[in-house]
């Protein structure tokens, strides 16, 4: 055989081979369906991350389900999440495990914050008294002759001299000895002694003398140069004006005295910390003298007024003294627990916030990587916690650890320079349908479309309200009529129509 001829055998066998291969190949893998095969693995093997109103709305559900109107949720796919609103942030996940960031959610808790403040021991103003007699004299003796001593009631005071008193001695035995005498004089001029009597006595008792020295006055029958002043109170002498031989006129405080079976601690509250001290709440007190022990109070009274020098207001807690442990000029530390008026509220930890000055932020997490600065108003503060009153709703999770980090890896401020400035307009998409107009509702600018499916939005067939841009457009229009329309999304749910004529009926009402 001849080079030629093997050549040309050698080609035909290849094409012979090729051409079996290919029709061999056709029959068994249509190279069509192949693709499709290929691309619907891929697609099964991605992960859904949640699924989404068919609308637009801003719901979205860990599973399959279906709105009010029968459509279904859509699915967002893993790479596939709907674009991140303006300032927020986006790190990826191998960053935001090399940062140590940790979250925790907003909840509602109680929150309760100790008040400390300092004030001194001062006397129960409720149970002071001072000893001012009610007439003119002079004393000849003190039995109490020093400040700080303890007296107890009825306990002799002074001895003093008062020509008053000595008359008015005289007149009650005067008439003691008058009724005696008027005896056999018959009732009527013994009860006129009696009344004399009764009227000196009454004298005397007015003027403080105790119904000892009275008793002591029946019994003698004498009037007494010098009487005994006694003490009208239990207590401690806390201030004595009175010297041995001086003249006292009526009025004159000769003795303060006060019970300290119960004193009181006047506090100075700082400003920012009165809204939470009401009457009422228990108090702990430690004294410097006593260092191993604790006192109980009770707040009985707030200031209305503010110490302008200090801006601190004064609060008065009663307490028990009944070893006389605590005295009046002592310093106290007390402590208040006071809870939010409010009981629960929504709070996240103080670490959540990054606090400007001028503004309060925390990073809310949208998703994974995903974080959304959001301004934070707050409230009160307490064991590690931070009440919010607005910017994060309950549930939402907030960074607690590594949002400075996170601030400095996103170069957050400048995300956060964004917040205030009026948004940009958004340029809308126009969708097109085809539909019967079922309800014209021209005060409200509503038209009710039942329309053919839109495939712009993945829309199916279904009757729904819209509103029209100009109610003008409503004048042409009337049920059961054909027409054509266009429409876009002004907000999240709210499709308005802009432009609307008769046309051919919608597929899906052929043949009605």
């Amino acid at each position: 055989m001849n080079r030629t001829a093997w050549i040309a055998g050698a080609a035909i066998t290849v094409a012979a081979a090729l051409a079996a291969g290919y029709w061999l190949g056709g029959r068994s893998n249509p190279a069509p369906d192949a693709a499709p095969a290929a691309g619907a693995s891929a697609m099964s093997e991605r992960k859904v991350l949640y699924y989404r109103n068919p609308m637009g709305l801003p719901d979205v559900s860990p599973v399959p389900k279906k709105d009010p109107m029968g459509m279904d949720y859509l699915p967002v796919y893993e790479g596939g999440e709907p674009p991140a609103k303006p300032g927020t942030v986006r790190i990826s996940p191998d960053k935001v495990q090399l940062l140590g960031v940790r979250t925790e959610p907003a909840t509602e808790r109680e929150l309760r914050r100790v008040v400390r403040a300092v004030g001194t021991i001062q006397a129960n103003e409720r149970l002071l008294y001072k000893v001012a007699p009610r007439f003119e004299g002079w004393i000849e003796k003190l039995h109490v002759n020093t400040t700080g001593q303890a007296v107890a009631r009825g306990q002799p005071l002074m001895e003093v001299y008062s020509p008053e008193l000595i008359t008015a001695q005289d007149e009650y035995l005067i008439a003691l000895r008058a009724i005696d005498d008027t005896r056999a004089s018959g009732s009527e001029a013994q009860a006129v002694m009696r009344r004399l009597g009764d009227g000196v006595l009454r004298r005397l008792r007015n003027w403080g003398i105790s119904d000892t020295e009275l008793e002591t006055l029946r019994k003698e029958g004498k009037a007494r140069q010098l009487l005994t002043y006694r003490s009208p109170v239990a207590g401690v002498v806390l201030q004595k004006p009175s010297v041995q031989g001086m003249r006292f006129m009526p009025g004159e405080a000769l003795y303060e005295i006060a019970d300290l079976s119960s004193v009181w601690l006047v506090a100075e509250v700082f400003e920012r910390d009165l809204g939470l001290v009401k009457t009422g709440q228990e108090t702990q007190l430690r004294i410097l003298a006593y260092p191993e022990r604790e006192f109980s109070g009770k707040v009985v009274f707030i200031s209305p007024t503010l110490e302008a020098d200090t801006r601190t207001g004064r609060v008065r807690i009663e307490l028990a003294n009944p070893g006389g442990l605590l005295k009046p000029a002592m310093y106290g530390n007390i402590q208040i627990a006071a809870a939010h008026p409010r009981g629960k509220v929504l709070a996240i930890p103080d670490s959540a916030v990054l606090d400007s000055g001028a503004r309060q932020v925390a990073l809310v997490q949208r998703g994974e990587g995903l974080f959304e600065p959001r301004s934070v108003k707050l409230g009160m503060r307490a064991d590690g916690y931070v009440e919010v009153l607005e910017g994060v709703a309950s549930g939402e999770q907030v960074v607690v650890r590594a949002n400075f980090l996170i601030d400095a890896e996103s170069n957050l401020k400048a995300a956060l320079d964004t917040f205030g400035k009026p948004a940009q307009p958004a340029v809308s998409q126009l969708h097109r349908g085809q539909g019967t107009v079922q309800a014209v509702d021209a005060n409200s600018g509503m038209v009710e479309i039942e329309h053919a499916p839109i495939a712009s939005l993945k829309w199916p067939a279904m009757s729904m309200e819209f509103k029209v841009k100009d109610k003008a457009l409503l004048a042409r229009l009337s049920k059961g009529q054909a027409v054509e329309f266009e429409f876009s999304e002004q907000g999240a749910g709210e499709y308005v129509i802009e432009r609307i004529a008769p046309g051919a009926p919608a597929a899906h009402d052929k043949g009605h």
